[in-house]
């Protein structure tokens, strides 16, 4: 039985919205780093079922991670022939013997509680660990994708919003969030230059605010934490003002731009993978979650606690026009489906403890 938290509906559907790109994984080896985070774990249970219903002759899945922020997740790989597992800091490059279609640089330490705890680490990830990996990719002939953030647009001013791939960003290089910003843009010029000085098929992908089952308990965003304290029968705690928007991507949306991305993406481009409607609130999402559950929640707002960089965008919202027009991505998932999704997995998971 997987141990992936992708849902048994999730990865049908994403099988369906990939169509005829999914053949392009039949018979590839995919080098995938970071493999046992939240996004891993869901590519995992997608690559498992599309080797299971899908794919002529199964793909092969090299897993690497160092399990730095797994918590209970990194004691559970899918159950599969076709998938080994490799506890590697790919900061410090590794080998992987024969032939690599397709290298996934998913690693990093994306939650604000976590690269606060890890800065250096957060750093030595997406630069030195990325540069290993493309010369892997050159070595190995493969394509090469580099997972980015939407953190590195910074806080666009309103016209800039929904905010394009060709924004420059506005990022500080100092402050409690620059660990990560900044390194992931520095992550992205070493895919530029790769793919312009080696000819390397590299591409970046931008996540607008992914979520979904898999998401662990402790991770700190605002999904899980709302959660959390739902489960707990605690009053949620609403950081800043509430009034810093929003838009919100269900983990198959997500998935299904992502393998569009990795498969099929422009050589030397980045994508903005997200769902661009609604933009709401964190005030709005807490509306959304109560007409999901059927129940009136109690919130408090609080000011930014120690743990969790104050510095956050006002706003936040992707424009996709690139990924439609060039990859024919669209997501699908409404706010209420996703989260109702996410609410009725974690009512199940998570134990609702401080």
């Amino acid at each position: 039985m997987s141990t992936s938290p992708c849902l048994p509906r999730d990865a049908k559907e994403i099988a369906e919205m990939l169509g005829d790109v999914a053949s392009d994984f039949s018979g590839k080896t995919i080098v995938m780093a970071g493999g046992m985070g939240f996004l891993g774990r869901y590519f995992q249970g997608v690559f498992e079922y599309l080797n299971t219903n899908v794919l002529a002759d199964p793909c092969r899945l090299i897993i690497a991670d160092n399990l730095i922020t797994a918590g209970k997740a990194g004691e559970a790989l899918t159950e599969s022939d076709n998938f080994e597992f490799r506890q590697e800091d790919i900061s410090q490059g590794f080998e992987v013997d024969g032939p690599v279609d397709f290298i996934i640089n998913l690693a990093g330490i994306a939650s604000p509680y976590y690269y606060r705890a890890y800065p250096v680490e957060t750093l030595d990830v997406a630069v030195n660990g990325t540069r290993h990996l493309l010369e892997m990719a050159r070595d190995k002939g493969a394509r090469f994708t580099f997972f980015s953030s939407s953190e590195i647009y910074g806080d666009p001013d309103a016209k800039h919003i929904p905010t394009p791939e060709s924004y420059r960003g506005n990022v500080s290089c100092q402050g409690p969030r620059a660990c990560y910003d900044e390194s992931k843009r520095l992550g992205e010029t070493l895919c530029y230059i790769y793919h312009d000085k080696h000819g390397i098929p590299t591409n970046t992908i931008r996540p607008f605010n992914v979520y979904g089952p898999g998401m662990q308990e402790a991770d700190y965003r605002v999904l899980p934490n709302f959660a959390s304290c739902i489960k707990g029968e605690r009053t949620l705690k609403v950081y800043g003002t509430g009034n810093q928007t929003r838009t919100f991507c269900y983990v198959t949306d997500a998935i299904n731009g992502f393998l569009r991305v990795i498969a099929r993406g422009v050589p030397g481009e980045a994508y903005n993978i997200g769902n661009p409607t609604p933009e709401i609130s964190v005030f709005e999402l807490v509306d959304e979650i109560e007409k999901v559950l059927g129940k009136s929640i109690d919130k408090e707002v609080i000011e930014y606690p120690d743990s969790y960089p104050a510095d956050e965008p006002n706003r936040r919202c992707p424009n996709i026009v690139k990924a439609r027009r060039q990859l024919d991505y669209n997501p699908v998932i409404t706010i209420e489906d996703g989260l109702k999704r996410f609410f009725d997995w974690t009512d199940e998971t998570y134990n609702g403890e401080e």
